[in-house]
């Protein structure tokens, strides 16, 4: 249990704000002000809220000037009205004298510090993701909010593939309080394997990540923002970060033999993992080649054979049909010792232990049109493919749109801005601790398979035959075919969070 932190001191001041002949109080981690000798009247007091509408303050002689953030109608003070969409604004408080203004600035600035925002923060920015856009991103929406906050930074792009994971592995993380990635969700995802890959996972893994939108899905930012009643937007994203607010993040292992790839978004196989990768030719629309890709896909419908096994949570022990046990729990062929990562490393994590003996397992069997494991409930901007899904419960949340008719389908993809695609009866909607797919043929085909996708990186691809081997094309960790096991490794990580 945290310290009791001593009772901030209440200031006091006749000042001008704005201009204005004001008596301003500064009482926790409030600015209240109203009009010198016009008492309490209703609707003259003005409050900013240093947590949730202020970037940062600066001392200029003998003023304080508040660089604000908040919805419209907020941030010189005022309440409501609006449209509750977060803008730049300044409240400048000056005081009677230079010593004044240093006081005052000297107790805002550990109020703002005591809110637990970072001091200094590692960015890494994807100049290639989405439109090639995450420079521009950067520089001219992410840098005026840095800098207004007083946050330090330090800058790397990428350069090439996993070179955030390489970054992650050997970045000496005393030296800062976040690491960011500006860039779609596949960033983010190198960075965990990096930070799980090193000898002090343990304490690593801790570092708070931070998510800036700049890539194709914008999966994970959409999530967070959305658990905070937040609109979606690249200025909100990044005044999360600056507050300093953070939850725990479910990982999730995913394993076939002795590979181990480490998962913090989601896994598909079917339609969405076909759609999110084969659309990657037309990358030049940004998120709308999901869309118009969608759209090709539907006119010619595929649907995939094989077996998911997977061990329920409580509450959904009748889905499916139960899997006769052995002595020793389900076979798996997976070997939970001695994983390698994806440069065939050993990694300093292994994942959660499991003892297959405890387990009770059930499975569907195909024909599937998607399989969709989801850690949060947005897999996209606009695709809520998870709704139940929680940041850190342990569970992933399983969607599956069973063997049905193309037009029931293209019914199905409509409802999945909001999520309510789930209640069809096409589709079975489950939470897991552990699951297990074994991905067969398109139907009608003997030799095509489909493409296992996680957080938007393919990881086995069946399309030139049934069993393609592990790294036959770059960036395939995983063959198509034999099993591949996700195991839910309870708030492992930690992020950034509205709240």
């Amino acid at each position: 249990m945290a310290n009791p932190q001593p009772q901030a001191e209440v200031l006091t001041e006749s000042v001008r704000v704005n201009s204005t002949e004001v008596e301003a109080t500064l009482r926790g981690g409030e600015l209240a002000w109203r009009p010198a000798g016009g008492g309490n009247v209703e609707g003259q007091e003005r409050r900013l809220e240093l947590d949730s509408e202020v970037l940062g303050c600066r001392v200029d002689g003998r003023k304080l000037k508040f660089a604000t953030f908040a919805a419209s109608g907020g941030g010189n003070g005022k309440r409501g009205g609006g449209d509750g969409n977060r803008r730049r604004g300044e409240v400048v408080v000056e005081m009677e004298n230079e010593d004044a203004a240093v006081r005052w600035g000297d107790a805002i600035r550990d109020r703002l510090a005591s809110l637990g925002r970072p001091k200094k923060l590692f960015i890494i920015v994807n100049p290639y993701g989405g439109k090639r856009s995450g420079r521009s991103i950067f520089q001219n929406e992410v840098l005026p909010l840095i800098e207004a906050s007083g946050v330090l930074y330090t800058m790397q792009e990428t350069k090439h593939r996993l070179h955030a994971q390489e970054i992650a592995h050997s970045l000496d993380l005393r030296k800062y309080d976040g690491i960011i990635c500006v860039s779609g969700d596949g960033l983010m995802v190198e960075v965990v394997n990096g930070l799980l890959q090193r000898e002090d996972w343990e304490t690593a893994i801790k570092v708070p990540l931070g998510i800036i939108p700049a890539g194709t899905g914008n999966g994970m930012a959409r999530s967070l923002l959305h658990a905070a009643g937040e609109p979606f937007s690249i200025s909100n994203a990044v005044f999360a970060i600056i507050r300093g607010h953070k939850r725990a993040l479910d990982v999730t292992s995913v394993v076939q033999g002795k590979t181990r790839f480490f998962s913090v978004l989601m896994l598909t196989w079917g339609l969405v993992a076909d759609v999110d990768i084969e659309s990657e030719k037309y990358r030049w629309m940004g998120s709308a080649r999901l869309e118009f890709y969608l759209l090709l896909r539907m006119l010619n419908l595929r649907r995939y054979n094989g077996r998911i096994l997977f061990v329920p949570a409580p509450g959904y022990e009748e889905v499916g049909d139960p899997v006769e046990q052995t002595t020793n729990g389900v076979s798996t062929g997976i070997q939970e010792d001695g994983a390698t990562d994806s440069n065939g490393e050993t990694c300093g994590y292994v994942g959660p232990s499991i003892k297959e003996a405890d387990l009770r397992w059930r499975s569907l069997n195909g024909p599937f049109v998607s399989v969709w494991l989801g850690n949060v409930p947005f897999a996209s901007e606009d695709a809520m493919a998870a709704p139940k899904a929680e940041f850190a419960d342990g569970y992933l949340d399983a969607a599956i749109i069973k063997d049905c008719p193309r037009w029931d389908v293209v019914g199905l993809v409509f409802q999945m801005k909001d999520g309510t695609y789930v209640n069809s009866p096409c589709v079975e909607y489950f939470k897991v601790k552990a699951i297990r797919i074994e991905p067969g043929l398109r139907v009608g085909s003997t030799t095509k398979g489909g493409i296992i996708d996680s957080d938007g990186e393919v990881i086995a691809r069946g399309d030139d035959g049934p069993h393609s081997r592990a790294g036959d094309e770059p960036g395939h960790l995983m063959a198509y075919g034999p099993s591949i096991q996700l195991t839910v490794d309870q708030g492992l990580a930690t992020i950034f969070s509205p709240r």
